[in-house]
């Protein structure tokens, strides 16, 4: 049963019971603040429904209620990341080249015309040596019998040489002491040495100081040293001179 306690003169009032729960309700009587009267679900009061609450679940004894919002998770699932297979640098060769055909040029360089691919890769490790995709434009593709690691090698060669001939040619300096002892002079001879074969120039320049200046024959001595150990990788390009303090000279790489 729902009650509603009067406010105002214009609220209902009980005015008899008949029967079990039953109540007669005048609505011209006056009603004090704090009177209960029975509402039936659904009637209209000042306006607004009257609605019965809905009934709370108990939660167990010692439990707290679960007010958790059940909700549908989703989950991404990510595929790992696979790089693609890294390509080998340099022509094909041996069990990478996987057609049928061949057209085969033996250890003599004759051209054997269309041979069975099985058969030339019998032929190279016969011969003790691999078989090399050389014009893979072809119809069938040319390959020869010949040393891989050889081929690769005059490849890098070549690529390094270049290299050197496309680089910028830089000016380095090497400082040394008239009287430098002998440990010391071997390690500025490897960085001259490593200097010449990047193409670049070497510039020789050795600082007197105080008394050294009346011993200028050491530096000379010491920089035709260094001339005669470099005359087969360089050449002189400026000769020895002295300004002030100094004397330099000047090795270029030979060609």
């Amino acid at each position: 049963m729902l009650y509603h306690r009067g406010y105002g003169l214009g609220a209902p009032k009980i005015f008899g019971f008949h029967g079990a729960g039953a109540a007669t309700i005048r609505h011209n009587a006056p009603v004090r603040r704090g009177d209960r009267v029975p509402i039936h679900p659904g009637r209209q009061l000042h306006g607004r429904s009257v609605r019965k609450a809905k009934p709370r679940h108990a939660s167990p004894r010692g439990q707290k209620p679960d007010h958790t919002v059940n909700s549908q998770e989703t989950t991404t699932i990510r595929r790992p990341f696979r790089a693609p297979p890294a390509q080998k640098e340099g022509p094909r060769s041996n069990k990478d080249i996987r057609i049928p055909f061949v057209q085969l040029i033996d250890t003599d360089g004759q051209n054997r015309g269309p041979t069975p691919t099985a058969e030339a890769l019998a032929m190279a490790e016969e011969a003790g040596l691999d078989l090399v995709e050389i014009v893979p434009t072809a119809n069938p593709p040319v390959c020869k019998i010949l040393d891989l690691g050889k081929l690769k090698y005059e490849g890098q060669k070549k690529a390094a040489e270049q290299r050197k001939r496309q680089k910028t040619v830089e000016v380095k300096e090497i400082k040394m002491r008239p009287n430098i002892d002998d440990h010391d002079y071997e390690t500025k001879m490897k960085a001259v040495r490593r200097f010449f074969e990047e193409g670049d120039k070497v510039k020789l320049t050795l600082r007197f100081r105080g008394r050294e200046m009346a011993h200028q024959d050491l530096g000379m001595v010491l920089l035709n040293r260094v001339r005669e150990e470099t005359a087969e990788i360089a050449k002189v390009e400026a000769e020895p001179k002295l300004e002030g303090r100094q004397m330099m000279m000047v090795l270029a790489p030979r060609a």
